[in-house]
């Protein structure tokens, strides 16, 4: 019989320090991040308590479903970045676009995907957001505007940006937010992205989930300069940088990033430090990091984090355990029912693919 899973809220105090990178302090704080105002919205927050839980639930559901083998493939855990996903798309309408990567559950989740479309997608299940055809790293819900997770490293910029340039094309309102890691940024489609970008002032929110990590390498050791904001300033795109796992820093810089965008602004960068709490895939043990290394970086785990500042402005207590147990019981059921969902028929192999011919073409 399996062990209970651990509590969802984190272990120990709210501090963490991680290696060096880009020649900035060691703190997950940038030096010219913008101090978030402490007047709490103690509602919103808790709301976006509810959906950290709820994406922390299934990715830890989603690794059982790998040790149970109902995951055949790879999955991508984003354990230790949920903020990064809520505080961004907490801030997009339902008819903003987004692209995300291989490690894209939790985007999903905060873009409003259901999760047990998801989960029936990650079992290849009928039912699931792609009819069981994508799996965990190509998951995408084009009704809430969620157009693909990427298994290609970077691939999912060119995307974002070729999204940003037709709503630019037929003047539309809508933002697009591009989700990628640090190590998309050593990649040519960060520089061509970026400067198509900034060459035609497209509506683009550039998120830069920096974990500190390309898949189980330090992105340090491999990334020459100052890093991924000074690469963006070098190309003329406004960046900010915050705290990943302060959730209401991540909220309010992207606020008013995608204000600047929907008005006009053009595009803008958002880097997040952050840390990935577990190995780069469900079957990654992690042994290029020290167990202390990541033993600090849970005491800076941000669901816990938010939960004691929650507790500061005045939440119950009961209110943020009935988060968690609401959150818990959501994936579980999801998890039984896609565990028994049929699996497509043979013939749903050749739906889903067309050819348009040629599209109409604007000029610029």
């Amino acid at each position: 019989m399996k062990p209970p899973r651990p509590a969802l809220t984190g272990r120990g105090p709210t501090s963490i320090i991680v290696a060096n990178t880009y020649g900035e302090d060691d703190t997950l704080a940038a030096k010219d991040a913008r101090p978030p105002s402490r007047n709490l919205d103690a509602a919103r927050l808790l709301g976006h308590y509810r959906t950290m839980l709820r994406i922390r639930a299934f990715e830890e559901a989603a690794l059982e479903g790998l040790e149970d083998k109902l995951v055949l493939g790879a999955i991508h855990p984003s354990i230790g970045q949920e903020a990064v996903a809520v505080g961004v798309c907490a801030n997009l309408a339902r008819s903003d676009i987004l692209l995300s990567t291989h490690r894209g559950h939790g985007h999903t989740i905060a873009k409003g995907a259901d999760t047990l479309a998801m989960m029936r997608e990650l079992f290849g299940r009928e039912g699931g957001t792609c009819h069981g055809k994508g799996g965990s790293m190509h998951i995408a819900d084009f009704k809430v505007g969620m157009l693909g997770a990427n298994g290609v490293v970077g691939a999912n910029i060119l995307i974002a940006v070729g999204a940003a340039h037709a709503v630019r094309l037929r003047k539309g309102k809508e933002v697009v937010a591009c989700i990628f890691g640090d190590g998309a940024i050593n990649r040519g489609p960060f520089l061509e992205g970026l400067n198509w970008a900034g060459v035609w002032k497209l509506p683009i929110l550039f998120v830069c989930e920096d974990n500190g990590f390309a898949a189980t390498t330090r992105t340090h050791a491999m990334t020459a300069g100052e890093g991924p904001a000074a690469r963006a300033e070098s190309l003329g795109i406004a960046s900010s940088a915050v705290d990943g796992n302060d959730l209401v820093a991540v909220d309010e810089t992207a606020r008013r990033l995608v204000a600047e965008i929907r008005g006009g602004g053009g595009p803008r960068f958002l880097l997040c430090k952050t840390y990935r709490l577990t190995g780069h895939t469900g079957a990654d043990p992690a042994p290029y990091r020290t167990k202390d290394e990541v033993a600090a970086a849970w005491k800076g785990d941000p669901i816990a984090r938010l939960r004691d500042l929650l507790a500061t402005a005045g939440v119950a207590p009961g209110d943020l355990a009935a988060a968690e147990s609401a959150a818990r019981a959501e994936i579980d059921a999801a998890y039984a029912e896609a565990k028994v969902s049929p699996f497509p028929p043979l013939e749903r192999a050749f739906a889903d693919v067309q050819d348009v011919g040629d599209p109409r073409r604007e000029a610029f």
